[in-house]
């Protein structure tokens, strides 16, 4: 299932606020903060991660339920379930 980067952006952007997130921790923890903000940034971060990934399994899934030029749908109902579920 190859995904067209442009269906991607709003993932992309996401995925670019997360690296600043987790910069923000890093220094938190290099400054010693408080292990409640943290744990409350680093969930928050994960939180982001995990709908950036469902965002890219449901760009796939559209994807891979249109027709192809034959008018067939090329789903891979083993594959998508697995990615669905590694996420879990």
């Amino acid at each position: 299932m190859q995904v067209q980067v442009s269906e991607l952006s709003e993932v992309v952007s996401r995925l670019r606020r997360v690296e600043g997130q987790i910069s923000g921790i890093i220094r938190m923890i290099e400054d010693g903060r408080e292990c409640k903000d943290v744990v409350t940034q680093l969930a928050a971060a994960a939180r982001a991660l995990d709908k950036a990934g469902f965002k890219i399994i449901a760009t796939g899934l559209r994807h891979c339920m249109t027709e192809n030029d034959e008018g067939v749908r090329a789903v891979d109902v083993a594959e998508m379930e697995r990615l669905f579920l590694s996420l879990a």
